[in-house]
């Protein structure tokens, strides 16, 4: 059963997460977090930061980890499959119509149209991870101790130093995770 439903989840993540990356953030975390509850928020949350360090597409990663946990390597590939299937039927689709009406106007509003809706999917999942990696109980409160100071320091320092020198950001995500690692065990 669990099969079944690994398959089903990510077949939908697959299907509707138009933008990819960033833009599937709010399905995934619908389906894996919110109706399944195969995972907590902050295992989300992990899962994506995992997600980035590794290579490939973002959705493909999460099922492969949610996959594997909850299923183990049958349920890897099942969840994979499941989320590539639909981009796979869409994309083939999408090249055959495209082809034959690509000098049409429709086609090209219809493409401005997405534009802003996977700017909004964007924000909304980076908004998402924002909350959870600086509030300590992962919800905006009124009271600033709720405020997880050393994390709005790591990411002030992060934000500063990628838009002042523009050094690769997988040097910054690994001295943040360092820092993290030594400072993190002496204050919890």
């Amino acid at each position: 059963m669990i099969y079944l439903q690994l398959f089903w989840s990510f077949f939908q993540i697959g299907l509707f997460s138009i933008g990819g990356g960033y833009a599937a953030l709010p399905i995934i975390q619908s389906q894996v977090v919110d109706k399944n509850h195969w995972l907590t928020l902050t295992e989300f949350a992990d899962v994506i930061t995992i997600s980035q360090m590794t290579p490939g597409p973002i959705a493909i990663n999460a099922s492969s980890f949610v996959g594997i946990r909850m299923g183990g390597i049958l349920g890897a590939v099942i969840a994979t499959f499941g989320c590539v299937l639909p981009s796979c039927i869409i994309v083939l689709s999408l090249a055959v119509i495209y082809y034959k009406y690509r000098g049409l106007s429709t086609a090209q509003g219809i493409l401005n149209g997405l534009r802003p809706a996977v700017v909004a999917l964007i924000a909304s999942a980076g908004i998402s991870l924002v909350i959870l990696a600086l509030w300590n109980e992962g919800k905006i409160s009124g009271k600033i101790t709720d405020l997880n100071f050393l994390a709005v320091g790591i990411f002030a320092a992060a934000l500063f130093i990628l838009r002042k020198w523009k050094p690769n950001p997988i040097l910054i995500m690994i001295a943040a995770g360092i820092l993290g690692g030594f400072i993190y065990p002496y204050i919890k």
